[in-house]
């Protein structure tokens, strides 16, 4: 069976042209205009996919997208028209797969849905690895800093923070990378799992968000940045 998408867009031309290009290009396709039937369809069927536009009449794209999320791990490609970055980490952090912004080359947009398809086929496929005791090792610290691979849980000095998935994997990666200077380009696919290739500037908004969480709160110079290079934390 081809693989089935559901479009949520409210305009209604956009969805209409979406829906016939995806139609052409093989796939099974649904189009729900309002974020109240987003939740139903998506949590009413099974979808291969969602393409998801942000802003929406009942309930805006970030809200389905947490519902949705909440029950369901379907591959989601955000659609939006705003292009603040800040916007684009809010999307990723409500728990999106990609995101492009309108408008788009549909080349673009169909080339993201297929690697979206292919991650999703090759998560579903991969054998389930056999339970055992974790690792040992799996406690990162640095500068007073400590990171529980495993509990996901970071402490300075014994103080809980409290860290989005994403702002996570940028401060596990630089300790795992401890005194090693890391690019914006490294940290994105280490980090994030994507090719941010022109989209960088995310890896900065992680890194202030980082330090509002810790430098700026606990008087500390954890993260340094490198000019012209990116980022690393180095050691005591």
């Amino acid at each position: 069976m081809p693989p089935k998408l559901l479009i949520v867009e409210d305009e209604s031309k956009i969805a209409r042209f979406l829906e016939l290009e995806l139609t052409h290009e093989g796939y099974e396709v649904d189009k729900v205009e309002d974020g109240r039937a987003a939740v139903e369809a998506a949590l009413s069927a099974d979808y291969d996919l969602i393409l998801l536009d942000v802003m929406l009449p009942q309930l805006n794209g970030m809200e389905v997208l947490r519902r949705v999320r909440r029950e369901k791990d379907v591959p989601v490609i955000v659609l939006t028209a705003r292009d603040a970055v800040m916007d684009k980490v809010a999307g990723l952090d409500a728990g999106a797969d990609d995101y492009i912004t309108k408008p788009f080359a549909i080349e673009e947009l169909l080339a993201r849905v297929r690697v979206a398809l292919k991650r999703r086929e090759a998560a579903a496929s991969a054998p389930e690895a056999p339970e055992k005791p974790a690792p040992s090792g799996q406690v990162l610290s640095a500068r007073g800093i400590t990171l529980d691979v495993e509990g996901r849980e970071v402490n300075y000095d014994g103080t809980p923070i409290e860290l989005t998935q994403r702002e996570f994997e940028v401060l596990k990666t630089l300790l795992e990378n401890l005194n090693i200077v890391m690019s914006r380009e490294r940290l994105a696919e280490l980090a994030c799992g994507y090719d941010f290739v022109g989209e960088t500037n995310i890896i900065d908004v992680y890194i202030r968000h980082l330090r509002a969480k810790i430098d700026d709160r606990f008087n500390c110079k954890l993260i340094t940045t490198v000019r012209g290079v990116g980022y690393v934390i180095r050691e005591d």
